[in-house]
């Protein structure tokens, strides 16, 4: 006999489980319709031996073979780097050569070993046959004729091995000389470099374009390029997936930073199931402009037990997500032919991370251009803008024209607003929305609830309400900040204020602030931002560094410094 009950239920949840993936396929129609796609690729890199294991090589074998099986078993194409030890190594050879490259694309990952270094006639330098000491594993260490080598000798061992040379070069770091040449002579289509970190293995990339990817200066690979001219027209796809809210200030005051990342072998980052549905759904449900990105998988040195439950839970997620067509699971090349197809130069692209995994109600907004960076930030009961940083094709890199001779290697940007190097343990550098009360005092003025909406295809618009119900609106375009007022209460006078520990104002950059204009020297480079609306004015004491004030509840400020 049948029971109608339960068979009721049955039904209903039918219906709601159709309902669910109606839902979701609608909102895949939605991110292919309005050409804003979300790329995932797969990127495993593999190195032969790390002397830092017992057992180092077969681990690593192991952790690859294994990574490769779990790919197969949901039929998700990805990438596979190799660093010159292991591409010399016959296992590899044998494990890799038989894919089909249209599902798992085989490329070089750009770690300088003993037997790459001397293979192209140079001496090692190092205590193992691979360090990761900056001088010595990567290129930056070398002079501009040894990079060259480096890569000749590396593309010709690649074709003998696979018949061709690669498409996709990855490391935590490729100079502007070795990526050109890579793009001149061989013809490489996409490249990868870390995310933004602070002394992580010796490694300072600081202030650059935050996700997605960018084509680079001639003149140094981390600064996004402004000009087709001076742009290596090879896109750079930043890695390893940073948590949008909370990787900027881990760490601060304290000179390094840990890591939050998609990475499956940390805990509070791609091991944890919540904090993973978090990421992605910043990375694939909210506005993004051009597209949005992230790099899953793992290097093999950190070894199968170690990432084998992160990997686990993710796959099966990105699976589900390809399924119901919310993401596209492409390989590095797939992801910079597409990339180089659509965009003649970098284009402008958004984080929106609204959910905080921690429950604390933090939220975190990131936009990206060719010009500059930025970065809005609520945290708890406040508000600031945490980052901007200027991009400028023209400021060189210290590694263009001679090999860095230290341990570690230090890239950067412009930075305006530095929210990390600027702060300290107990107190917060950013700009701020301000009021006076009546009685003369200063007051900040606290946004809250933010939507996020795309008025075109560069533009990110944010309104967000104080605590007094006043109307915020936040653009955030190509070139330019503006911020203009909706005011509730009569009479409000508003004002934007870069606040900056007393401690710190010692190394900002500021050499001038006029009533229209800042002129500022970073790193013996000189640069200007212009106050388009709106009117600044310089802090007579240590209070703040400089403040904005509207012009008719209206302010902007052009960040298009590389023109």
């Amino acid at each position: 006999m049948i029971n109608t009950k339960t068979a009721s239920q049955g039904i209903k949840l039918i219906l709601c489980w159709i309902a669910f993936h109606t839902f979701l396929l609608s909102q895949a129609a939605v991110v292919v319709a309005d050409g804003s796609p979300r790329i995932i690729t797969i990127v495993n890199f593999i190195r032969q031996t790390d002397y830092r294991l017992k057992d180092a090589d077969s681990l690593l074998f192991d952790a690859t073979e294994r990574e490769l099986a779990l790919m197969k078993k949901y039929q998700l194409s990805g990438t596979f780097l190799l660093q010159y030890d292991a591409l010399i190594n016959p296992k590899y050879q044998t494990l890799l050569k038989g894919e089909s490259p249209t599902e798992i694309e085989v490329g070089a990952w750009w770690e300088i070993t003993q037997p790459h270094v001397e293979a192209a006639g140079i001496k090692w330098r190092g205590k193992h046959p691979w360090v990761s000491t900056a001088n010595i594993a990567f290129t930056t260490g070398y002079t501009q004729q040894e990079r060259e080598r480096l890569v000749d000798v590396y593309m010709e061992k690649f074709k003998a091995v696979f018949g061709r040379y690669p498409k996709s070069v990855g490391s935590w770091f490729i100079d502007s000389h070795t990526l050109g040449y890579m793009y001149k002579k061989y013809q490489i289509v996409a490249s990868s470099n870390c995310k933004d970190q602070v002394g992580t293995d010796g490694y300072t990339l600081w202030g650059g374009y935050w996700n997605q990817a960018y084509y680079p200066s001639v003149y140094n690979a981390y600064m996004p390029a402004q000009s087709t001219e001076n742009q290596i027209p090879v896109p750079v796809f930043r890695m390893l997936g940073s948590d949008p809210i909370y990787q900027y200030d881990l760490g601060v005051g304290t000179g390094g930073q840990g890591v939050i990342t998609l990475e499956p072998v940390y805990e509070d980052g791609g091991m944890d199931k919540k904090w993973t549905r978090s990421f992605f759904n910043a990375i694939v449900d909210q506005p993004s402009l051009a597209f949005n990105y992230a790099q899953a998988g793992q290097e093999n040195s950190f070894t199968w037990d170690a990432m084998k439950k992160g990997l686990e839970m993710q796959f099966p997620m990105i699976d589900s997500l390809r399924k119901v067509g919310k993401v596209r699971v492409q390989t590095l090349e797939e992801a910079g032919r597409w990339f180089s197809e659509q965009f003649p130069q970098t284009p402008a692209t958004a984080v929106v991370a609204l959910d905080d995994y921690r429950e604390q109600g933090n939220k975190s907004i990131w936009y990206n251009s060719r010009f500059y960076r930025a970065n809005l930030y609520w945290e708890k009961n406040a508000f600031r803008v945490r980052d901007i940083h200027l991009f400028d094709e023209h400021f060189k890199s210290l590694y263009l024209d001679k090999p860095g001779t230290e341990g570690q290697f230090y890239y950067f940007t412009l930075p305006l607003v530095d929210g990390f190097f600027w702060s300290t343990k107990t107190e917060r550098a950013g700009l701020r929305i301000m009021h006076k009360k009546a009685n003369g005092e200063g007051e900040e003025l606290i946004l809250q609830a933010p939507s996020v909406t795309e008025p075109d295809h560069k533009t990110l618009e944010v309104r967000s309400r104080d605590q007094y119900g006043n109307l915020f609106v936040i653009l955030l375009k190509e070139k330019e900040l503006s911020l203009r007022c909706e005011p509730k209460q009569k009479d409000l006078k508003w004002f934007f204020e870069l606040k900056v520990p007393t401690e710190k104002q010692t190394i900002l950059p500021f050499k001038n602030i006029a009533q229209q204009e800042i002129a500022a020297v970073f790193k013996d480079h000189a640069f200007r931002v212009r106050c388009k609306k709106g009117t600044l004015l310089t802090g007579k004491d240590a209070s703040f560094v400089f403040q904005v004030h509207p012009q008719k509840q209206q302010l902007a400020l052009d960040l298009g410094i590389g023109n």
